[in-house]
């Protein structure tokens, strides 16, 4: 066995640089990203801002993803190598300290969901639209509309 020397030790290293799923994970079937998926789905990332809307996110991201048929391999399994592409920033930093808890893809957007749309926001929506009213010079169609 080498000896490492201190200034070895000190030095910068990218072994500890998380890197997409683990091959247990993501499973190890021969399936690849295609380059043009990949660019689709970076096209629009989340940050995870207030201001996203993360089941929007979702919504774009199962959108793209359904439109290839991979032989041999799970929708899970490219959904799961597919959906850190989709992040930026803080929402990737969460995805990559939570990977090793994502084995489905159902775990992976139910605890996307828990993290970037939460129950504060669910009840803000809900009181908005249990308050709405019709405005006066507004028809019951155009407030059904508006709701």
């Amino acid at each position: 066995m080498a000896q490492k020397s201190l200034r070895q030790f000190s030095a910068p290293s990218s072994s500890h640089i998380p890197s997409g799923l683990n091959q247990d994970q993501a499973g190890n079937d021969g399936f690849e990203l295609k380059t043009g998926l990949v660019n689709i789905v970076q096209a629009s990332p989340f940050c995870g801002k207030a201001s996203e809307d993360a089941n929007a996110h979702l919504q774009n991201f199962l959108e793209v993803s359904n439109t290839i048929n991979p032989k041999g391999t799970t929708m899970d399994i490219v959904r799961l190598r597919l959906f850190p592409f989709s992040l930026l920033g803080k929402a990737k930093t969460w995805f990559y300290s939570n990977k090793e808890a994502f084995n489905t893809w159902e775990a992976c957007s139910n605890a996307f969901l828990a993290k970037y749309f939460p129950v504060g926001k669910t009840n803000a929506l809900r009181n908005r639209i249990s308050g709405i009213q019709q405005l006066p010079d507004e028809t019951i169609p155009e407030a059904w509309e508006r709701l």
